[in-house]
């Protein structure tokens, strides 16, 4: 398959880089910085802004996308700027006739009680809330449209390393809907190469078109 990653040197997009390569598939590599994409014979680096109007046809051909666009979280202007991405995104997806859009969303719109989103909660870091935010209202447009082939995967409370959670490839995963994981009593979570496992799995399938899912380790 051909497939794109956009935020292909991102701490998500770069373990789907090379998940996605290991596995042969024909991966197009979109960063800001192309130089510091993974190099292989099946990965093609591009340099990209994803606000670009270009971007639409850059997409074409591919059998599916993963958006793993984020503008960082030490942004002080994440929230607007990641709506703005991540607009461009879709609707250059649309354009291009993408069969499958992934995006990588995060965990602060999985619900903890019934009407309870995690992103709601006493606990939920105030130094992200912008960024969550936007990917929440980003998950509600998407929830309301079937003019683009679009999936939305969120990571567990838990994210590899930047969540002091493990970093191993144990190759497992296990999958939710729209509540937030548990291991236990505590929030699930899972390493950054097991979640490119399963968005890759996800992304060869097209397995949950139209939905929000969750990933967490077993």
């Amino acid at each position: 398959m051909k497939i794109a990653v956009i935020g292909a040197t991102g701490y998500v997009g770069k373990a789907v880089v090379a998940e996605l390569a290991a596995r042969k598939h024909q991966v197009v590599a979109f960063a800001r910085s192309a130089d510091k994409v993974q190099q292989a014979a099946n990965i093609q680096a591009v340099a990209v802004d994803v606000n670009s109007p270009e971007l639409a046809e850059q997409l074409k051909g591919a059998d599916a996308v993963v958006s793993a666009f984020n503008p960082g979280w030490d942004n002080p202007n994440i929230g607007a700027d990641f709506t703005q991405g991540a607009n461009a995104i879709v609707e250059a997806a649309k354009a291009a006739a993408v069969p499958y859009l992934l995006v990588v969303g995060g965990a602060g719109s999985l619900y903890v009680a019934p009407g309870v989103q995690l992103i709601d909660t006493p606990e939920f870091p105030k130094e992200i809330f912008d960024g969550a935010d936007a990917a929440r209202k980003l998950l509600q447009d998407l929830q309301a449209r079937k003019d683009v082939n679009w999936a939305f995967v969120s990571p567990p409370a838990l994210l590899g390393v930047t969540a002091g959670y493990s970093e191993e490839r144990t190759g497992e995963y296990r999958l939710g809907g729209d509540d937030l994981l548990m291991a236990g009593d505590a929030p699930a979570g899972i390493s950054v190469a097991d979640l490119a496992i399963a968005i890759a799995d996800d992304a060869e399938n097209k397995a949950h078109l139209h939905q929000r899912f969750t990933v967490a380790a077993k």
